[in-house]
């Protein structure tokens, strides 16, 4: 669990890093680039402790896909909340193929 949650909490930093410049399109690029490699730095700190105390619970293939549906959970808020974009059909499809994904990999196979 101390995995999904540090997980859960680089992916938010990593969100912001990414794409919370999108609202400051005003703001130099120079210094957007240095803002969000701050951030970023913070989504390191949490990142590399949740894969390498993850790491022997899950298989690295495991953590990829766990931390790829965090981060799609974190987009999908940030982008409807922060960034004020629509939600559409197709994305709920496409994060409904992704779970997909985490249902086969974690699916034990004889």
């Amino acid at each position: 669990m101390r995995t999904i949650i540090l997980l859960l909490f680089s992916n938010i930093f990593m969100t912001i890093a990414w794409y919370g410049h999108l609202k400051y399109k005003d703001v130099a690029l120079w210094k957007v680039i240095l803002i969000s490699w701050g951030i970023a730095f913070f989504e390191y700190c949490l990142q590399v402790p949740a894969n390498r105390i993850g790491h022997g619970t899950f298989t690295a293939a495991q953590l990829k896909i766990i931390q790829e549906v965090i981060t799609l959970l974190v987009f999908a808020a940030f982008s409807v909340f922060y960034l004020k974009e629509s939600f559409k059909w197709n994305y709920a499809v496409s994060f409904l193929f992704i779970t997909l994904a985490v249902y086969f990999m974690f699916r034990n196979e004889a």
